[in-house]
This record gives C-alpha cells, structure tokens and sequence, in this order.
C-alpha cells in the first residue's frame, strides 16, 4: 500500500515538473536510506544522470516562468513529464517494497501504466490552465505559478518518500484545485466564444 502511495505522489509530481521526483529519488537513494533504487534503476542515482536532471530542471525552471514560451515547454512536455512519472512509480514501487505486494512485484508494468496515466492527467490539467492564467494577468501571474508548481512538485516528492501516508490528503487537494482550475477553463473559453456569436 504505501509503495503504491510512494508511486502515486511521485508520478503526480512529475505531472508538475518531470525533472523534480527524477532528482528527489536520485539524491535519497544516493545519500540516503530511504529508498533503495532496483538495478534497472540505478541510473537515476548515477552522478552524471544526476547532474543532466539539473541542467534540464533549470531550464525547465526558467523556460516555464516566461509567458508563451511556457506554452511550447508545456507541449514538449506532454511526452516528458507522464514518462518520467512511469519511471519514478516504477521505480519507487519495485524498490519500497512496504506493502510486499506480490501481484505488483509479479505485474511491472502495472507501475508504469499508474505513473504514466497520473502525471498525464495532471500535466494536461496544468498545461490547459496555463492560457487562462497567462490571458488574465497578461502574463504577469506565470513566473508566480510556475514557482508555485515548481514547490509543489517538491513538496510532493518528498511527502512520497519519505510521509506516503499524507499521499492521500495530498491527492485530494490536487483534484480539487484541478476541478476549479478546469472548471475556470471552460467558463473562459466560453467568454471568448460569446462576442464571436454575438458579431
């Protein structure tokens, strides 16, 4: 349960910012016993990955604070961000082994499909957010809510590891501000439609 709870966290995180729960992971399982990574995932330990994950974290970091640059990093991130929440849920799930779940130790690619399909979703709640917020603060509110996904990529990256329990509330929040930010969405691509209709 709390491996899944670990994959969980991880894979949403990585639906905010790939780069994130990738270098959390690495940095816990190098200095640290709080995760031990299974071979096929030792990589993300390794000095060199590690040091590639920060190049492409800061400029992921800068790249995501400019107003419609933002947009072309989130569409290259569409393929990015929901592999690196497969890999981190993998990972973590193969290497926690809290619940000792012998179905999913018997089933991989069950971790990678939840860890995909996670960060997927909330990489498309963000990415479908991201116009509204850039039209209604001209984008003046992006480097603010970029930081704020940036933080809580990281909160949520270390809650998984090392708090998995707290998953759950954490979960829940995260959908609740993804309904409202969906529902904003639509109310505002309807605005935009209604002076069409009405010239």
């Amino acid at each position: 349960m709390f491996a899944t709870l670990t994959g969980l966290g991880l894979s949403a995180s990585a639906g905010l910012n790939a780069y994130i729960p990738i270098l959390v992971v690495g940095l816990l399982a190098r200095f640290t016993d709080a995760i031990a990574l299974p071979h096929q995932f030792a990589w993300m330990s390794n000095g060199w990955a590690l040091t590639a994950v920060v190049i492409l974290l800061a400029a992921e970091v800068v790249l995501d604070k400019v107003a419609v640059v933002d947009h072309v990093n989130d569409a290259i991130q569409t393929f990015v961000r929901p592999a690196a929440g497969g890999a981190v849920f993998a990972a973590s799930d193969a290497a926690a082994k809290v619940d000792h779940s012998a179905w999913m130790a018997g089933h991989p690619w069950v971790g990678w499909v939840l860890g995909i399909v996670v960060a997927l979703c909330v990489h498309l709640t963000k990415a479908g957010a991201r116009p509204v917020i850039n039209a209604g603060t001209v984008g003046l509110g992006t480097p603010f809510v970029s930081a704020a996904e940036d933080a809580m990529s990281l909160g949520m990256s270390l809650i998984a590891v090392l708090v998995p329990a707290l998953v759950i509330l954490v979960l829940i929040v995260f959908a609740l501000i993804g309904w409202r930010l969906i529902r904003r969405v639509r109310r505002w691509r309807r605005g935009r439609r209604s002076p069409e209709r009405i010239g």
